[in-house]
């Protein structure tokens, strides 16, 4: 299954195609240009049948060769313990896939609205509009319908004096302005000469069909040039037709600026209309108009063949192509680093399947590590380093740039355990202090910090003389300076006078900076107070 951006990556290889070979035949007729335009467009839109459809011819390639930058895979914050519990999701891919197909989605639905706002506008007009019963249109229309082998088109006249326009596949018609009536013959000739040229080639529909291409690939910038491309070309091809039947040059061009000066297109949906005089390019087509070095002619049907060759020619290898890193097993390489961007070399790594299936590798002197190649899926990746939190994380492996991972590990927690000991209230004494224990999973570049501070709890007098005890257990962060910088209370079922003893007490401890790579850095640690009455 192709990716967003493997789409992208397809359908702009051929779109790019096409719009070279538009460059590149600027010196021939405006007719081929469309062609090899409109070819384009739906070619780059077949890219996902023809890729379902067509044998792929692979190219293998190393994963560091397919990723720009890799995976990032971290380390959990507190200690997971190395169980054959269900690892949880790897959330590498899946969030941004959605995110990016509720993007794409939001922007379908904003084309499409556009697109059926300006049908509905058009619909409306054509509903409005009136016959027009002039003899001399009619008459005009059906004598130049005849040479270009046309049918019978509807002559539409609006209460705009605007609108020139045409549009309609199956029942084409040509909506013409209000003052439309007190136009010469000569004029009445070029406008229906241009206009059903328009309908013999068919420009309506491809022009609509390209449009709903753009919505489907909005994001691409190359389809949006593509299709005001195509709209152009199609305009000239049609300025060609008129001049080809012997209009001169520059009375074609006196006439569509008087056109345009008239029938300037503010009201017309011009996304789903074929208007005559558009200002944006009237002036390129003048000046296209006027070089007589041009070619005008249409396209042979050789000239069609080899086009619409080169064409297929660069889809069909575009769409058959596969990526090794798709479909087979590649080396799954990656480099571990701890929190302080050091690599860290030695550390032993293991990957398995659901089926069991396990592979090890260790990191080099440069902290990278590569395994056997292995398809794609999930796995679970896990490796166990003393001084640091030991990684279990399920890893899918689906895209190019996930067999590529960078891996920090964290620095392990420390873990201090404090007992409070009081006689009950009949007694007398206090029950000696308990030394607390030592530093746990330190080894590595990591220097362990040592207690400099040590604040005991007081047992709150409320809980001694009521007989109440009970475990404190917290959270707290020692800052790069070795202080505690937070506490947090980890359990719902502790008394609140015990937890604000305990919590007092941690607050006030001092410790050494713990070092990695000889740079202070900020470590976890779990404290267990223990109020117990003998």
């Amino acid at each position: 299954m192709m990716t967003v951006l493997d789409l992208i990556a397809r359908s702009s290889i051929v779109a790019a195609a096409a719009l070279a070979a538009t460059a590149a035949l600027r010196g021939r007729s405006a007719a081929l240009r469309h062609l090899v335009l409109a070819a384009g467009i739906f070619a780059a839109a077949s890219i996902v049948p023809l890729s379902l459809l067509l044998p792929g011819w692979h190219l293998p390639l190393a994963p560091r060769l397919w990723v720009a930058a890799p995976v990032v895979t971290i380390g959990t914050a507190v200690p997971v313990p190395l169980s054959d519990e269900q690892p949880p999701a790897d959330g590498g891919g899946l969030p941004v896939d959605k995110l990016l197909a509720l993007l794409w989605l939001a922007g379908v639905a904003a084309s499409a609205a556009t697109m059926l706002v300006g049908f509905r506008r058009l619909v409306r007009m054509t509903r409005q509009a009136t016959p027009l019963e002039s003899p001399r249109w009619a008459e005009t229309c059906r004598r130049l319908g005849a040479s270009e082998g046309v049918g019978p088109v509807a002559l539409l006249e609006t209460d705009a004096p605007d609108v020139l326009a045409t549009w309609g596949a199956r029942r084409p018609c040509i909506l013409l302005p209000a003052h439309c009536e007190s136009w010469s013959d000569a004029r009445v000739h070029i406008v229906l000469r241009h206009e059903l040229s328009h309908i013999r080639r068919s420009d309506w529909s491809i022009q609509i069909a390209a449009e709903m291409v753009r919505a489907v690939f909005w994001f691409n910038p190359l389809f949006w040039i593509a299709c005001a491309r195509l709209r152009r070309e199609s305009e000239q091809a049609c300025d060609d037709a008129v001049l080809a039947a012997g209009v001169p040059p520059s009375e074609y061009a006196s006439h569509l600026v008087e056109i345009a000066r008239a029938c300037r297109p503010a009201s017309l949906p011009l996304v789903t209309a074929m208007p005559i005089a558009r200002p944006s390019t009237l002036e390129w087509r003048i000046t296209a108009m006027l070089n007589a070095n041009l070619s005008r002619t249409a396209p042979s049907r050789r000239t069609l063949a080899f086009a619409l060759f080169v064409l297929l020619a660069v889809t069909l290898p575009v769409a058959s192509f596969r990526a090794a890193a798709q479909d087979g097993p590649l080396p799954f390489v990656g480099t571990v680093y701890d929190m302080s961007g050091g690599v860290l070399p030695g550390v032993t790594l293991t990957i398995a399947d659901a089926a069991g299936m396990t592979k090890t590798a260790t990191t080099d002197g440069s902290g990278q590590f590569e395994f056997e190649p292995i398809g794609p899926g999930t796995y679970v990746l896990s490796s166990a380093i003393p001084g640091f939190l030991p990684l279990r994380q399920a890893v899918t492996l689906k895209n190019p740039r996930h067999w590529d991972r960078a891996i920090t590990l964290q620095v392990a927690s420390l873990r201090e355990t404090v007992t409070v000991g009081e006689n009950r209230p009949a007694g007398a004494g206090v029950a000696p202090p308990m030394p607390p224990t030592g530093v746990l999973r330190v080894g590595g570049n990591i220097k362990a910090p040592t207690k400099v501070r040590d604040v005991r709890p007081v047992y709150p007098q409320a809980m001694r003389d009521g007989g109440f005890d009970g475990l404190v257990p917290m959270e707290a962060q020692i800052g790069v300076d070795g202080s505690v910088t937070s506490v947090r209370v980890i359990s719902a079922q502790v008394h609140p006078d015990l937890a604000k003893a305990a919590v007092d007490a941690v607050r006030q401890w001092q410790f050494t900076p713990t070092l990695l790579n000889g740079v202070p850095v900020e470590v976890f640690m779990t404290v267990s107070v223990e109020f117990k009455l003998d």
